[in-house]
């Protein structure tokens, strides 16, 4: 097997790292809104958070290069303004695994708020608490477990990330080239030594990632009982 070039792991840590913060606070925004909230068209709203889901990556990555293309809408602001492209780039990469993740850190975050009980909430307020401050003392670590599998699910999400990437960064060696983009290349190549080199460390981890996150469930829900 030729030399590894760590490049792909390094660009996938870095652009699943950046869109899982990313998607962490919008997700618990958006989904605190909608949970405390009622207003019409509210379904509308939700199912629209949640259409990537269900899409085939490639319709996502079409989307997206519908919107920062050269002659799209944000696209073509961004390069009449700034001089700035996002297609071809690991911007693009960003875009495209916050896209795709968000909506598994929106299902998580919403379940969290959920669940516990809003008088605690309620009561904090009557003390005189602002709303930001309870949210903060109160509601997030009252949340917290589920936000916390929604963040490690959104940067498992955001490291496998595929169609989309390869639709709006495209693959271009150095620059755009993650894990499963290095992984179909080296396929099409026949340098099958390589492909099965970088399947095992996306493989090893998103495990561990898991594994981290049902032992640290299995922890907190054994100090709860005591």
């Amino acid at each position: 097997m030729e030399q590894i070039n760590f490049f792909p792991l390094w660009l996938s840590l870095k652009t699943a790292g950046i869109s899982t913060v990313i998607v962490f606070f919008t997700g618990i925004l958006f989904s605190y809104f909608i949970v405390r909230r009622d207003f019409w068209g509210k379904s509308v709203v939700e199912a629209i958070f949640l259409l990537p889901l269900v899409l085939p990556p490639t319709v996502v990555g079409f989307g997206l290069l519908y919107l920062f293309g050269k002659n799209g809408i944000i696209g073509r602001f961004l390069n009449d303004y700034f001089e700035f492209q996002i297609v071809f780039t690991w911007y693009g990469a960003v875009i495209a695994s916050i896209v795709v993740s968000f909506p598994l850190m929106y299902q998580s975050a919403t379940a969290a708020f959920k669940q516990y009980d809003r008088n605690l909430e309620k009561a904090a307020l009557t003390m005189g608490k602002s709303r930001w401050v309870v949210f903060w003392t109160v509601s997030f670590p009252l949340a917290w477990p589920g936000l916390l599998a929604g963040l490690v699910l959104a940067f498992a999400r955001g490291l496998g990330e595929f169609g989309a990437t390869l639709m709006l960064a495209g693959y271009i060696p150095n620059v755009t080239d993650t894990i499963p983009l290095a992984i179909y290349f080296a396929v099409e190549s026949g340098k099958m030594d390589e492909a099965k080199f970088w399947v095992g460390i996306i493989v090893a981890l998103g495990f561990f990632a898991i594994l981290w996150l049902n032992w640290w469930s299995a922890r907190n829900m054994t100090k709860h009982r005591r």
